[in-house]
């Protein structure tokens, strides 16, 4: 018998052709779902039109085809059927999507009645603290009423935004009916429209009885795992269903910084280990294939219902079946042509699969074990690596290769410790996931006995967090990378030159090399250096989105931190990325949502010794927010007026306003702010809070003793337009830090502030383009650094 290819059925051509139509149909999804049906369609019938006459020259009908052509031909005839597969199907649902019944009312925000059916569980978006948390609901739309009472029958995909308590508990299937302002979706993808709703939904009978079902094992879970630590008691949930409601905000940063994102959404790993054990119980009982494949099938189908349909799960159902039908009739070997097959009738089925990252990572994950993960295995056998340990060197090595251009795209980094973290974590994931699976179905009849073995099945899943906790910790764990497409598909034709080029032993030994020397080169030098923060810091502006977080240095571990930005999570990332554990005084300017929302984070794990605030004490619900923190952590709460002073090791700190209460300004709370003047190793420094024009002008009326002029000023309102000329003019700065967030809707920071403050040779940094932004004092005087961007760049 003849070689075949790994993974393959009988040769490469059959494989080649059937992934050639796969890649082209998921490919050209992906374009339709930007490009809109027009353009889809055209190249639909472009697609058609150039096959006709490749199958006919193929065939000689247009003459005799030369030796190449007769030899890849049939695999260009392949793609360009999934070309024209994939452009009919999305161009179908794009029409369907863009209707102008629905189109119309969209764009013109009209507040409808709608009858919905639920698609998955609603999903809590992080978002600030003190608000009511916001609810994402993914539904098909039925049919909706407009404001003149026309009903529209519409079976188009909306995505619902609610803040009600009665959104809380659905379940996929659900038929519900709800009032709300319709509105443009990002676009991208199938979703018609986006639906903002105030009120809660009125109901219409009752989910099937398997998504009640579901609903039920699901809550046991997370009632069995309440009793464990918060960081087991979320992973679990979401190692297992899928459930990240409950996950801190750490350990998803952890996992990120990691590449252990995959962990904590089911996937194909969960499909396998749950399948393998049902498998392994019908082998133990002696089962025929055939009542093995039937056992596997059952549980597949099961857990599927169970974790939801969502895409990850979907394509690993997908091929699970696959696999289970090779099973039974004998033929393991076909998984290559079944993951095509499995990529592209799901792709066709549903086009909106083709932007979905997590699709894309599992489909990437699978491919790299399945063309990969064998050949690296086997040379490693070659070398004297033990059978045992040299699968647990290629399977993971083989996922995170094959998935890293999309993980760069996303997250504008390259893992270097993804491989080693995957790889000292694969003991611990199958016995979490199957104990975890066995909790969810005990939780109902057996409350206790589910508790129990949550509690089992949090060891696994300690080790799973620590692993994630170390790594991200490492200096050399991350590299900086181009985000997006382009850094995608950059990367992606790296690792393909690679592994072409590694083919040669020659240039395989070379790359060996090189990347030694790389690694001995660059990484005592990142280590060295410190990485982040740089050495001799004097203040860091936090990128915490559209909000203010500055921290000021005392010690080592110790800093004083002014404001807390919106979420918890950006502020306590900045923190712990500046190992801070211990913060002597925690200062906010004023009490506004931007500003205070994060004040959990700054708590999270450390030691908070006092609270100062303004004496403005509004808006209340800021005020409230951040008297509860103080309270349950703690500190000492008090007030800060002008003249007030705090002095701990080398760090200076005087409120220089408001010089008194300023009222019926444009915004009181604003121009209330407590405006700073920090000194740390003789640098000055101004913070200005969100002081405005009204707030600048009194100081500079009465201006403080040794005046507002400064090295460093952190820009009020975040660059906002209410700046006052002359302000920026006495404190001429060498240093300009606005903390601002991307595409914010208030137009910050104002264009021509910047430039006035620029004009004289002011260095201005900003968190939505630098990130976290660090003024150091080094032997050549005062410089500025960007998180990212190697040190010495001089201000």
């Amino acid at each position: 018998m003849g070689e075949e290819d790994p993974g393959g059925g009988g040769g490469g051509v059959p494989d080649l052709r059937l992934a050639g139509l796969a890649v082209a149909a998921w490919l050209t999804a992906l374009a339709g779902l930007h490009l809109g049906p027009r353009p889809t369609v055209l190249l639909a019938a472009g697609a058609a039109g150039l096959a006709a006459c490749t199958v006919a020259y193929l065939l000689g009908v247009l003459g005799r085809p030369a030796l190449f052509v007769r030899r890849y031909g049939w695999i260009a005839v392949a793609v360009l059927l999934g070309v024209v597969c994939g452009a009919s199907a999305t161009a179908a649902r794009l029409v369907v999507r863009d209707a102008p019944a629905v189109r119309s009312l969209v764009d013109d925000r009209a507040t409808v009645d709608a009858e919905l059916v639920v698609r998955d569980d609603p999903r809590p978006v992080r978002g600030v603290a003190g608000r009511p948390a916001t609810l994402l609901v993914r539904a098909d739309l039925v049919a909706l009423t407009g404001p003149n009472g026309t009903r529209v029958v519409a079976p188009v995909r909306v995505l619902v935004l609610a803040t009600d308590p009665g959104w809380r508990g659905l379940l996929p299937g659900q038929r519900l009916t709800a009032e709300g302002r319709l509105g443009a979706p990002r676009g991208g993808d199938l979703t018609a429209a986006v639906l903002t709703v105030r009120g809660p939904p009125t109901r219409h009978g009752q989910p099937t009885w398997s998504q009640r079902a579901a609903g039920v094992l699901r809550a046991g879970l997370q009632r069995a795992c309440e009793p464990l630590p918060d960081e087991q008691g979320g992973l679990l949930p979401g190692l297992v269903v899928g459930d990240t409601s409950r996950l801190p905000p750490t350990v998803e940063e952890d996992f990120r910084a990691t590449g252990m994102t995959h962990l904590n959404a089911v996937s194909g790993s969960n499909v396998a280990i749950v399948v393998g054990a049902v498998l392994l119980l019908a082998r133990w009982s002696r089962a025929g294939p055939w009542a093995a494949a039937g056992l596997c099938g059952l549980a597949l189908v099961g857990f599927v219902i169970l974790v939801r349909p969502s895409p990850s799960v979907v394509r690993a159902a997908t091929m699970g079946a696959i696999g289970l039908a090779a099973l039974a009739t004998g033929r393991p070997r076909a998984a290559l042509p079944a993951l095509a097959a499995g990529v592209a009738g799901l792709v066709l089925f549903d086009p909106d699969l083709a932007g979905d990252p997590g699709f894309a990572l599992s489909v990437l994950a699978t491919a790299g074990l399945l063309l990969l993960a064998p050949g690296w295995r086997d040379g490693l056998r070659r070398r004297g690596v033990p059978p045992g340990f040299a699968e647990a060197l290629a399977v993971p090595a083989a996922a995170q290769l094959a998935c890293g251009p999309v993980v760069a795209g996303i997250s504008g980094t390259v893992s270097l410790v993804a491989v080693p973290a995957n790889l000292l974590v694969v003991p611990a994931i199958a016995p979490a996931t199957v104990l975890g699976v066995a909790a969810a179905v005990l939780s109902p009849a057996w409350p206790a006995g589910a508790e129990f073995v949550a509690w089992l099945a949090s060891w696994p899943a300690w080790w799973l967090v620590t692993v994630a906790r170390h790594g991200a910790r490492l200096p050399a764990g991350t590299l900086p990378w181009p985000g997006g497409a382009p850094g995608a598909m950059l990367l992606a034709g790296l690792t393909v030159a690679l592994l072409i080029a590694t083919r040669r032993p020659l240039v395989r030994r070379l790359v060996a090399v090189v990347a030694v020397a790389a690694i001995a080169g660059t990484l005592p030098v990142r280590l060295v250096a410190g990485g982040w923060p740089p050495p001799g810091w004097v203040v860091v502006a936090c990128a915490v989105g559209q909000g203010d977080a500055l921290v000021l240095p005392v010690a080592a571990g110790r800093a004083v931190v002014v404001d807390a930005g919106p979420d918890p999570a950006a502020v306590d990332g900045c923190l712990r990325r500046l190992g801070v554990r211990e913060i002597p005084v925690l200062i906010f300017s004023h009490f506004h949502i931007d500003h205070i929302g994060g004040v959990a984070g700054i708590f999270r794990g450390r030691r908070v010794a006092a609270v100062r605030t303004p004496q403005w004490a509004e808006p209340a619900a800021g005020r409230d927010l951040v008297r509860s923190a103080a309270t349950a952590g703690g500190a000492v709460l008090a007030a800060a007026t002008a003249g007030w002073a705090y002095r701990d090791g080398g760090l200076e700190l005087v409120a220089l306003g408001p010089p008194y209460p300023l009222r019926g300004t444009r915004s009181d709370p604003n121009n209330n702010s407590l405006v700073l003047r920090a000194t740390v190793a003789g640098v000055r420094m101004l913070l200005a809070g969100d002081a405005e024009t009204e707030e600048q002008r009194a100081l500079l009326d009465r201006p403080p003793p040794g005046g507002i002029r400064a090295d460093v000023l952190k820009v009020a309102h975040h660059g906002s337009a209410y700046q006052d000329p002359a302000f920026l003019d006495a404190v001429r700065p060498r240093v300009a830090l606005v903390p601002v967030g991307v595409g914010n809707s208030y137009g910050h920071p104002n264009a021509a502030v910047l430039a006035r403050i620029a004009r004289g040779g002011t260095r201005v940094l900003r968190t939505d383009t630098d990130g976290d932004v660090a003024v150091v004092l080094g032997r050549t005087g005062m410089a500025v650094v960007a998180r990212g961007v190697p040190p010495g760049r001089q201000s």
